[in-house]
Order: structure tokens, then sequence, then C-alpha cells
């Protein structure tokens, strides 16, 4: 075969791969942080870390079938979807609790706040050595939004927030809730309402596991 033949076939072999892969986004832009975001993160008491490549903010193919507008945790592959139309979704990295710890469901945005305090419950406490309060800032290991998960009227005690500890970013760690980075929490606030649909996938359920029973992709 020509040199010149085999080139065009791998050329067309790599436009037709092309169609799958994921792009990277831009990390969240300033423009969607308030003057209060650029005071606390300027101060943030955490070294600005890298994020693995796979832990950063992709556009993916998504072939569940959950609707737009809705967030689906994998907890398997710390991994948070943002759903988008046209079988597409927005991938973050997250950081999970340990399996032990973590809570799988269907739940509700039930609350959303910007720079929220924290009141560890009575469960932690005797876990960790922590304050009974912690007021809002760079310092509070809920960071920069919280988005507080209820089903029904219910408040589960879980919820997707920031952190002061990005270098956690794609493990399991002892908190029972959902971590982002500050800079993509408050992207995925401002997409997110009142009354989104959160669905946590329970442990052996994500996205690899799942890919092989393709029953529930159709």
């Amino acid at each position: 075969m020509a040199a010149r033949e085999l080139w065009i076939i791998l050329l067309g072999i790599g436009v037709v791969l092309g169609g799958c892969m994921q792009s990277t986004l831009e990390p969240s832009s300033e423009a969607n942080f308030t003057a209060r975001d650029r005071k606390l993160l300027a101060a943030a008491p955490y070294e600005k870390v890298t994020i693995p490549e796979p832990y950063r903010r992709h556009i993916v193919d998504y072939p569940r079938k959950e609707e737009p507008g809705t967030i689906v945790v994998d907890t398997d592959n710390r991994y948070l979807y943002y759903v988008l139309p046209g079988g597409k979704a927005i991938r973050y990295g997250v950081a999970v609790g340990e399996e032990a710890l973590a809570w799988s469901g269907v739940a509700r945005v039930g609350r959303m706040t910007e720079w929220p305090s924290w009141t560890p419950t009575a469960e932690i406490k005797k876990r960790l050595d922590v304050p009974d309060y912690v007021g809002p800032g760079p310092q509070n290991p809920m960071g920069a939004r919280a988005l507080y998960l209820f089903e029904g009227n219910k408040d589960t005690l879980y919820r997707i927030h920031g952190t002061n500890q990005p270098e956690y970013i794609g493990q399991a760690i002892s908190s029972g809730c959902i971590r982002m980075t500050n800079e993509d929490v408050i992207d995925l606030y401002k997409r997110a309402k009142i009354g989104t649909v959160v669905v946590v996938l329970a442990p052996h359920q994500g996205t690899s596991r799942v890919a092989a029973n393709s029953g529930l992709f159709n």
C-alpha cells in the first residue's frame, strides 16, 4: 500500500475516533466569581494544586438516560456529571466518602448556600477532633458553595460542596459528603437550582461497571 494511501486511512481513523474524545474545559471562569469569592479565594489557606487530568472538567459522551439538568455522582470512579442535552455531560472530579460512610440513592437539591458555615453532627464530632462550629470562609471544609441533598422534606445530611483540601480530589476519604474544588463547585452552583435531581450511584455501580451492563443504558 502506498504511503500516501496509508496516511489517508490513518487520518480517517483518527477523525472517527476523535468524535469520541473528551474535551477538557477551561478552569471555571472568574466571571462566575462574586467580589466575595475573589476576596476569600485570594486568602485560601491551602496551596494551589494541579488536579490530575482525568479529574479536571471535561465534556464527555453520556450514555445513561437521566434528563438534562440532572446531577449524577459516580462514587466508584470519583466523578460528578451534570447532564447536558444531546447525550453529553460535564464531568467533574470529586472526592467522596469511604464506602462505609457514603450515601447513595436519589435526592433533590433542597437548599443552596454560598460560603456556608459548618456545624458538625454529633457523629462527626465523635470520629474527628473538630470544633462545634466553623464560620464561612476558605478555612471552612465546606468551601465556597454547598448543595444540600433532601429526600422529600427530609435533609439527608449529605452535601455536594467545595473543599479546603483540593489535593484529595479523585480519592475516597473519611467524610461521607461529595467534595469538589471551589472553582468547580461555583461552576456547578451556577447550573443547578432548587429541585435539581441528584442520583448518587451505590458502590460498585459506577460507570466502569455499568458499562458492562448495557441494560442500564438502553
